[in-house]
């Protein structure tokens, strides 16, 4: 009888990088429809079973073979895709079924040429055809050989799969909280990712009650405030490591930013009753007129009861997949944005949907009987009663979060089209409205949203700011009684839902909506003129770019050129390198979208905490230390020189400047000088582009001097001089907010840039975040910056700010900044001195 309370962890069976499901090109394994797994390039002949067992399905093309493990967990072992339809062409099956295998024995041998030429793809999987009894956690991510470790398999039963690891003395440590608000989703989301980077069992103690650290909503249920002190108690093999860990994490407080803080505006409640007008709270402000447009929820069928189990619970994994793929997508798409508030919220709502306490109840619910849709409606509502019942207003509104997650799986359940109706231009009332809607709604264009329930500190407030969408929260009932398609007034800076507006208030608010446009056009109208300060100082005002089509879009918004095309996005995504011919045909395209305008052109910047399929680099324990940027390119010449090849052959070529990433000093410059020097030899060139080099690690500030009398021009990456100068992981759920380049310390390696560079004549840019900040843009001025690259779409705004400016008033404010002790310092001075308008 199988052992199913028995962590068991498997090993490589194959040789070859490794692929997330996810990346498999194939939409059934992708989908995890056949199970949670993962994926192997295989580089070698062999295939070995990850662990012992019993063979218990052999493929009759043997391309495929099952084996059953000794805890219960049966594994799928694909060799590559479509490859049943070789009907064993190549084959050879060395096990039979019932046979006992060890692990790492030999299970099939494959002609590995003669496979991979006929079959669609040599990428091969392993599967846990039976998920629903057990989880999977890989180990690594990186290139594997065979008798690896990859991953780890824990009964879903924590209780008993966890049995051995928490054997040994249970320990316990004391903590201040010093999150702000206590522990809600976010900080919550930072102790349960610190407790899953353990083997040991945690728990968190408060008021005579406890949570396991590994679930996000018994965290958060603990209704833990700030400052109030806890007990962490830890026991398994890495007790104590783990305890420290949790100790720190409950002990480094949150930043005081934008993601808790209620925005500024806030409505009165002791206003007056005003006839034919709603109050309410702030939750993003502006000024809009529209028609009312009200949305309904979801209707749950009568059939609660007398279900089959076995027909109802496969129902709510594959509608749980499906929604772990919509977030995965959304994810994704925010990375790329670089839109941390969606990133980090959306992150969230994929930890609740791995949380034990919402899962385990359902799933006990649907083996009762009860309907997935009911399971689902029920464990999610009294996870809900459990936060709001808290008392913390704070918390009962992170219970949004998981209606989110109860609507998107209750529409996949259901087979449910996700969408709605909504006419550009309208004002959505709803009950209350989540992440996922306002995303949807955002892209439909509504001008405003007005909700009966809700917070300002939600996290669809924080996605209304960010998306610039006026949004009243707490305006009661009534709002739903309000007719459809009427027109009202939202007038969130005021806390005001109007809704008998006359014709002559529609129409002023309809002029302030002009006003606002016209200014947005005035700047767009001037953003092909060049930007020059008050006293005739020439700014450049380029932009950042990683494609033609955004090259292209830049050119439309007025940018001067490109400031950094990120050639990354020519390699990511894909299981070959991009050829010579493929790279030049790219660069080209970027080069005729700017018309006569030049673009500076950054080599390959991955490595470290960026991977490539088809590039295995050894694991980092400090990825943002390790092989990237110049010193990938160092390990891995051929792969620059590739790039070098591509970059030299368009035309014309004095368009092109070339930026090299990571470079800490100046024997990295001169050695990739002088292998662009030999190729352009080579290749017949007279004269080599220019070659800059981007400032982005303290002591390429330091050097600065050093460094311009062999380079072109320098450009200063913000965004990483900020992560390495206060040792700050910008991507720390912790910590990324603390990251501000405004910091005075940033500021002065900024000024010691320019003023090296200016020794040897050579310009300064910017192309981190900073430069799209118009609140920085003087300061950056007053430096010595004389190119900024910005996003397309703040061209007009960015220049617009550099013609309000006098270089000399910028220079003597920004010496005295450097003097200031912080970035907020900072910013409040910059309010003071630049108003924004």
């Amino acid at each position: 009888m199988p052992d199913n309370n028995k962590e068991l962890t498997l090993s490589a069976p194959l040789s070859g990088p490794v692929l997330t499901l996810a990346k498999v090109p194939d939409a059934v394994f992708a989908s995890g429809a056949m199970g949670d797994g993962i994926a192997i390039d295989p580089i070698n002949d062999t295939l070995y079973s990850p662990c012992a067992g019993v063979i218990i399905h052999v493929a009759r093309s043997s391309h495929a073979v099952t084996v059953r493990a000794d805890n219960g967990a049966e594994i799928l072992l694909h060799l590559g895709l479509d490859t049943v339809e070789l009907n064993g062409e190549g084959f050879a099956m060395l096990v039979k079924e019932g046979d006992r295998v060890s692990q790492s024995q030999p299970l099939l041998r494959y002609d590995l040429d003669k496979v991979g030429q006929q079959c669609k793809s040599l990428i091969s999987l392993l599967i846990l055809t039976n998920s629903a009894d057990f989880h999977l956690r890989p180990i690594t991510l990186k290139a594997v050989k065979v008798g690896e470790p990859l991953l780890h398999i824990v009964a879903r039963n924590a209780e008993a799969a966890n049995a051995e690891a928490v054997a040994g003395p249970e320990i316990h440590g004391q903590v201040r909280v010093a999150h702000r608000g206590g522990l809600h989703a976010r900080p919550a989301a930072l102790i349960r990712q610190t407790a899953q980077g353990f083997k040991s069992q945690a728990h968190l103690h408060f008021a005579g009650k406890s949570a396991p650290c590994n679930s996000l909503i018994g965290l958060m249920g603990l209704a833990v405030g700030e400052q109030d002190e806890v007990q962490v108690s830890c026991q398994g093999p890495d007790a104590e490591a783990a305890l420290q860990a949790l100790l720190a994490a409950l002990a480094t407080a949150l930043p005081d930013d934008h993601h808790a803080a209620a925005p500024v505006c806030v409505a009165a409640p002791e206003r007056p009753v005003e006839a034919g007008t709603l109050h309410g709270v702030c939750a993003a402000p502006g000024l809009v007129g529209g028609p009312l447009f009200r949305l309904s929820t979801i209707s749950l069928p009568t059939d609660a009861g007398n279900n089959d189990p076995l027909e109802q619970m496969p129902a709510l994994e594959a509608a749980l997949n499906h929604v772990r793929c919509e977030i995965d997508g959304t994810l994704t798409q925010a990375k790329k944005q670089k839109n941390a508030d969606e990133e980090a919220i959306f992150a969230a709502h994929l930890a609740l949907l791995e949380d034990p306490a919402l899962l385990d109840a359902a799933r006990q619910s649907i083996a009762q009987g009860t309907a997935a849709t009911h399971a689902w409606n029920q464990s999610i509502e009294a996870q809900c009663t459990v936060l709001q019942d808290t008392g913390s207003a704070l918390l009962a509104e992170r219970a949004n979060d998981l209606r989110d997650l109860k609507q998107r799986v209750l529409r996949a359940l259901l087979g449910e089209a996700w969408h709605y109706d909504v006419p550009a231009g309208a004002i959505v009332a709803a009950h209350e409205l989540t992440p996922s809607d306002l995303l949807q709604l955002s892209a439909q264009g509504v001008a405003g949203l007005c909700m009966a329930e809700g917070g300002a500190t939600s996290h669809v407030a924080i996605l209304a700011r960010g998306k610039g969408l006026p949004c009243l929260v707490a305006l009661g009932s009534a709002l739903l009684d309000q007719p459809q398609g009427h027109a009202v007034v939202l007038d969130a800076d005021g806390g005001r839902l109007e809704l008998t507006p006359n014709d002559e208030r529609l129409a002023e608010v309809n002029q302030a909506q002009i006003d606002r446009q016209q200014r947005r056009d005035a700047q767009q109208a001037n953003a092909h003129l060049p930007a020059e300060t008050r006293n005739g100082v020439a700014i450049e005002v380029v932009a950042n770019v990683a494609s033609s089509h955004e090259a292209a879009d830049a050119f439309a918004n007025g940018a001067d050129g490109v400031g950094l095309l990120r050639t990354e996005f020519l390699f990511v995504d894909r299981q070959t390198a991009p050829d010579v011919e493929e790279q030049r045909l790219a660069y080209q395209g970027v080069l005729d979208a700017m018309g006569e305008k030049s673009v500076i052109i950054r080599t390959i910047d991955v490595g470290g905490d960026k991977q490539l399929d088809y590039l295995p680099l050894p694991a980092e324990a400090n990825p943002v230390l390790g092989l990237r940027g110049i010193r990938l390119a160092q390990a891995r010449p051929e792969i620059l020189d590739q790039q070098l090849r591509a970059l030299l052959q368009i035309r014309p070529l004095q368009r092109c400047r070339i930026l090299l990433p990571m470079v800490t000093e100046v024997g990295e410059l001169l050695q990739i000088r002088q292998r662009v020097e030999a190729l352009c030899l080579q290749l017949g060139i007279a004269q080599r582009p220019e070659i800059g080099v981007m400032i982005e690690v303290p002591a390429a500030a330091l050097q600065a001097e050093q460094l311009a009398e062999h380079a072109d021009f320098l450009s200063i990456g913000t965004n990483d001089l900020s992560q390495y100068t206060l040792a700050m992981d910008r991507d720390h759920a912790g910590l990324a907010a603390r990251v501000d380049a405004l910091h005075p310390a940033l500021l002065r390696l900024i000024a010691m840039t320019c003023e090296g560079a200016a020794v040897h004549k050579r310009w300064v840019g910017v192309c981190g975040a900073l430069a799209s900040d118009p609140l920085a843009t003087p300061v950056l001025i007053g430096l010595g910056v004389t190119e900024l690259s910005v996003s397309p779409v703040q061209i007009g705004e960015i220049k617009d700010r550099v013609r309000q400016l006098h270089e000399a008033e910028c220079q003597r404010l920004a010496r005295d900044l450097l003097k200031l002790s912080s970035a907020a310092a900072v910013r409040e001075a910059c309010h003071q001195h630049w108003p924004l308008r």
